[in-house]
């Protein structure tokens, strides 16, 4: 049975009653200066590589619906619409360059102070800056899965499969969306040429967690085990709408785990957070690293 999904939160009383987040690092960086601590990252940690979030102040919710598992199962016009629109917009995403927050994550990682990090993100740039043994908790957009044999392969060797059987194709983009979907005229969409699995004929879908697909059990077990064995739970990012990574948090907080939340605005979190500060991911995290630079802990 796969979950509703939920494209939007709008905070309660109990968040609304919370003081304003800090913008002192100081507490924070005590936490982490203490090692055992797991990240759990969202959009707002890539929105300073020129991807946009979901739902920041400018998020792509705001004008763009993502594709859902059941509209993309359901038809092949809902197939022909997602990779006419993502052909694009993925070259997009694997251009992208990691920013000062993914590089301060890869560098409190290789300093001793993380003990994992899990990202809600599908565009590789956490491991792009050198972090290592990343969970990508919705996937990869580098990476295509067949739904008939389960067959994984190179997204790059599907573009140049798409491109030949496009070589007409041109659309202006609008807008790149955080799922690598470019924001295209209907009419350029109807005339994109699919292709298949060249190992069995079946539907290729990019290897992500589309809206209203369940993230694998041994995935989420991987996770929950993380979080069991963390002294602290670090959240860069994320609005934790979506129950994916809202439930690591709550987790956490119910096995009197610190939570640390590091966003621009307000999240689901953060009636469950020790400490909440609002900063720009990249100027908060260069000041969490200048601030950890002592010996690491054993």
């Amino acid at each position: 049975m796969r979950s509703r999904p939920t494209l939007a939160w709008a905070p309660g009383p109990e968040v609304l009653a919370l003081e304003p987040g800090s913008t002192d690092i100081g507490p924070v960086a005590q936490t982490v200066a203490a090692g055992g601590v797991v990240v759990l990252s969202g959009a707002g940690i890539s929105t300073e590589s020129g991807i946009p979030d979901y739902r920041g102040e400018s998020g792509s919710l705001r004008t763009h619906t993502p594709m859902t598992y059941g509209d993309f199962v359901a038809s092949e016009a809902g197939r022909q619409r997602y990779w006419a629109r993502s052909h694009l917009g993925w070259r997009t995403i694997a251009r992208a360059a990691p920013n000062d927050g993914h590089r301060a994550v890869a560098a409190l990682q290789a300093r001793g102070y993380l003990s994992g990090v899990i990202t809600q993100n599908v565009d590789g740039l956490h491991q792009a800056a050198g972090a290592r043994d990343v969970i990508e908790l919705h996937g990869n957009l580098d990476r295509v899965i067949c739904l008939s044999c389960g067959t994984t392969s190179a997204r790059e060797a599907l573009d140049r499969r798409l491109k030949a059987a496009n070589q007409d194709f041109e659309a202006e983009v609008t807008r790149i969306n955080p799922d690598g979907d470019a924001e295209l005229p209907a009419e350029a969409v109807g005339t994109f040429r699919l292709v298949d699995c060249t190992n069995c004929g079946g539907i290729l879908k990019p290897d992500v967690v589309f809206f209203g697909e369940n993230v694998p059990r041994t995935r989420v077990e991987r996770c929950y085990k993380l979080i069991d064995d963390a002294n602290a739970v670090l959240v860069l990012g994320s609005s934790l709408t979506v129950m994916s990574g809202f439930r690591f948090v709550r987790h956490a907080a119910k096995s009197g785990t610190p939570v640390l939340i590091i966003n621009q605005g307000l999240t689901r979190g953060d009636p469950y957070a020790t400490q909440r500060i609002n900063l720009p991911l990249g100027q908060a995290l260069t000041e969490l690293l200048a601030e950890t630079t002592g010996p690491s802990p054993a």
